[in-house]
């Protein structure tokens, strides 16, 4: 089996069990990934991953026994490589900055929806398939880029940020695509801005839309997400 077929095998590493366990619930809704374990403190999932192959901690910074960046630190001194998403509520933009040279590749605040969860594995899994030699700059900027988010300053007048973010992750739920209409029901939004973000979506290449026929009148536009190339 080749790394990209393999699953990308995620700790969740949460004090809290009931977030635990929808945490791990939601990595296995995500295509590509598996939960190979949970822990509740940072001694607990050291013991897992002594004895367990980790790729990526989904790692609460707040933990009962030991601060998140001091665990994963630790874990770096032991000559472990996983890559870590962060989870936490602070927003002081130290720990951001301090996070980088420990392998935080993503913070996730809390709390998140599902949707915010499977965006940054999906940005996650594309910089986890890169591999080999890069042809250049351009090569080393794209594998790099995959782990941000769009910025919200690139977006058209009267787009945000988050509200892109939801409507992508609704948009990539979706298997049967959807209309503008029941994008605006799913994200809370008005029609007419569901479809200002779907059609910045296609102009972007990251949405296709076609004609839902079999219906009386003009036929509505389904909009289906589109992957982008590895």
């Amino acid at each position: 089996m080749t790394r990209e077929q393999q699953p990308i095998r995620v700790l969740v590493v949460e004090d809290d069990p009931v977030a635990a366990d929808a945490h791990v619930m939601y990595v296995g809704r995500v295509p590509g990934f598996v939960a190979v374990g949970k822990a509740h403190t940072g001694a607990e999932a050291r013991r897992i991953m002594d004895r367990t192959a980790v790729d990526l901690l989904l790692l609460d910074l707040h933990l009962p026994d030991v601060h998140g960046l001091q665990f994963a630190r630790s874990l770096r001194a032991a000559g472990h490589h996983a890559d870590v998403i962060a989870v936490t509520s602070a927003r002081d933009l130290a720990v951001v900055r301090e996070g980088v040279s420990l392998g935080v590749v993503q913070y996730v605040l809390k709390p998140f929806t599902f949707a915010t969860l499977r965006d940054r594995l999906a940005r996650y899994a594309e910089f986890h398939a890169a591999a080999g030699e890069a042809s250049g700059q351009d090569e080393v900027d794209r594998a790099l880029a995959a782990l941000r988010a769009p910025s919200p300053a690139a977006l058209p007048k009267g787009l945000s940020g988050p509200t892109l973010e939801r409507v992508a992750g609704a948009l990539r739920e979706a298997e049967e695509g959807l209309t503008a209409a029941a994008l605006a029901e799913t994200v809370g939004i008005s029609r007419i801005t569901a479809r200002r973000y779907l059609e910045h979506l296609v102009e972007a290449g990251r949405a296709a839309r076609s004609p839902l026929y079999g219906q009386v009148g003009r036929p509505e536009l389904v909009y289906r997400w589109v992957p982008q190339a590895r």
